[in-house]
């Protein structure tokens, strides 16, 4: 699972046997388009790593379902709250397409303490990370036009405009998908 193994490294700044370890960790799951990996209000301690297919992190509201995210092959997804602090969950985690996902659960995950002497560190670097980009969506939303957004998202994520419905791509980047229709259509042609 080179995949995997690499985005250890990247995500976690670990390599070689260390990485290996991790990767040894997670166990296989499949999805089909439709299923549910988490819901609200469960408490679904796992990490997982998606190595095929879309998931959507959404949550309802009284008048709709909002996207936060789709997550791409080879992103880890999961909800923080339940992960790190035994909440409920707050969003819902929902195949979009079939799905395969590598998983470990909060029992599994505690144990990379024992493996990786400094793992601390180096979840708190990991973290931080996260955070950086929930700043940059923030500031896209506050400072970009609806037009930027699109385009950022072309740049960064350009396969889920063919895989992934239009109504959930608005939602995530903030437009309705009237909006997203005319942005793409202007950028067409």
């Amino acid at each position: 699972m080179p995949e995997l193994i690499n985005q250890i490294e990247n995500y976690f700044d670990v390599s070689g046997k260390q990485a290996l370890q991790i990767e040894e960790l997670f166990k296989p799951v499949i999805l089909k388009a439709g299923d549910f990996y988490l819901k609200e209000c469960q408490v679904h301690k796992k990490l997982a790593f998606v190595m095929e297919g879309f998931l959507r992190i959404h949550r309802y509201t009284e008048s709709k379902s909002v996207t936060q995210w789709i997550s791409s092959p080879g992103e880890f997804v999961t909800d923080l709250a339940v992960l790190s602090f035994d909440s409920p969950a707050r969003w819902n985690i929902e195949a979009v397409t079939d799905v395969k996902l590598l998983e470990m659960d909060a029992k599994t995950y505690a144990q990379i303490d024992a493996l990786i002497p400094n793992w601390p560190k180096i979840e708190k670097l990991f973290i931080a990370k996260c955070f950086l980009t929930l700043e940059d969506r923030i500031f896209s939303f506050i400072s970009m036009s609806a037009e930027e957004r699109y385009q950022m998202l072309f740049d960064y994520k350009k396969e889920l405009l063919n895989a992934v419905p239009h109504h959930y791509i608005a939602s995530m980047i903030g437009m309705t998908p009237e909006t997203l229709s005319r942005i793409r259509k202007k950028v067409v042609s």
